[in-house]
């Protein structure tokens, strides 16, 4: 089986004294695409710089909403720069993040807002995040996604009603190791059925959300758990995991436009 890993923050600091093992452990376990996340300005960077020349991995440029505050004057000419260069394939992680409200609600919307505009300007996928902002997130994006050709929920771990909304927007839906965690994941394992085929994406977010029932010492997430979080959203949905696996690469090289 070949795996797509459409997320994780290689850039983060938990990976700082291993990362090129962390992508050669990666790549024995099947998981030969990489999308590395850009959170702000300066790891968007890190990402595109780390992705260049590396076959099989890629990079997002973005500013997630916790970062929203923090964003410079010109940051959306930053990020365009970024964007053209061709190891980054989506604008992102972007999106509005209520539960911790780390940055003013009315700047993450803005900053939101403006990234949907760079999204649609270049003609680019988005990579969105979303927590406890459901109906806001929802209204601002219904006014940029017909001319957005692409986009993902990124790790979904939402309820019936904000799933639908979702699909109702024709987006990808990011399913995580969340799905694995007996204490917050139990509703995933019956939602997950109600995702189409052709809008089903998997991912890590590592170094977060590690898969509770593989039980390992370590708490950092890798990207060659993916295997593990696949299998277990096949037993969910009573798939083949290679057919599974087929679907979800599949899944995402269309919506990032790469080959291989």
């Amino acid at each position: 089986m070949i795996l797509c890993d459409i997320a994780l923050n290689l850039t983060d600091s938990a990976f700082d004294g291993d990362r090129d093992q962390v992508v050669a452990d990666a790549a024995a376990a099947g998981v030969h695409y990489l999308v590395l996340t850009g959170t702000n300005e300066a790891e968007s960077h890190q990402a595109a710089d780390y992705a260049q020349g590396r076959p099989g991995i890629f990079a997002t440029a973005g500013v997630h909403p916790h970062y929203a505050a923090e964003a410079s004057a010109d940051f959306v000419a930053r990020l365009r720069a970024l964007a053209s260069r061709p190891e980054v394939l989506a604008i992102g992680e972007c999106g509005l993040d209520f539960f911790r409200d780390l940055s003013p609600r009315p700047v993450q919307e803005a900053v939101f807002d403006a990234q949907l505009a760079l999204a649609t300007e270049l003609n680019m996928p988005v990579l969105l995040h979303e927590r406890a902002a459901a109906e806001r997130q929802f209204a601002i994006l219904s006014n940029h996604r017909r001319q957005l050709p692409g986009a993902v929920a990124h790790c979904f771990t939402g309820d019936q009603a904000t799933l639908e909304r979702w699909l109702e927007l024709d987006l990808y839906i990011g399913i995580t190791g969340w799905l694995c965690d007996e204490r917050r994941g139990q509703h995933l394992k019956e939602l997950v059925r109600l995702i189409p085929d052709d809008r089903l994406l998997i991912e890590t977010d590592a170094p977060y959300l590690i898969p509770r029932d593989l039980r390992l010492k370590s708490r950092r997430n890798e990207p060659r758990y993916l295997p593990h979080i696949l299998n277990t959203l096949a037993a969910c949905r009573q798939q083949d995991p290679a057919e599974l696996a087929a679907i979800t690469l599949a899944n995402s090289r269309r919506l990032f436009g790469f080959a291989g």
